[in-house]
């Protein structure tokens, strides 16, 4: 069986995304939180989008964290071009989202509008998502 030539330097990859998350899968800083059931990749647009609607639901009252951070450069060619010539430029930044990973936390509000506020972040994440709640958290 050939093994594949191994080189010095090694180009960026995508990798995969099997298993579950080994980090960031419990409530650290709020209260209420939403947990990725899903592996994708969510875009600083899609992060950005799901923050505005929390927010704006809260009527900014509370506080609310972003648990990922999107810091993987996904590149791509130009339309037209042929291959060959080098790696293209980065298009846009992502975030690696593991099933059991926390994404957004919230703090300050009622349970009730925790729940909306996360729903309505949820919905625009290509993920599927589950509600959670604090162990310490008193109705």
């Amino acid at each position: 069986m050939l093994q594949p030539k191994r080189t010095k330097f090694r180009k960026a990859q995508k990798g995969r995304m099997k298993g579950i998350s080994q980090r960031g899968s419990q409530l650290s800083n709020g209260m209420f939180g939403i947990k990725s059931l899903d592996s994708k990749f969510i875009t600083s647009r899609q992060i950005e989008a799901a923050r505005i609607a929390a927010t704006r639901y809260m009527k900014r009252e509370g506080q609310l964290w972003i648990k990922i951070f999107p810091d993987k450069p996904i590149t791509k060619k130009p339309l037209e071009v042929r291959m060959g010539k080098g790696k293209g430029a980065p298009e846009y930044f992502v975030a690696v989202v593991k099933p059991g990973r926390i994404m957004f936390e919230i703090a300050g509000v009622p349970l009730a509008v925790a729940k909306e506020a996360l729903r309505l972040a949820a919905q625009k994440l290509p993920v599927k998502t589950k509600f959670i709640i604090a162990r310490d958290f008193q109705a």
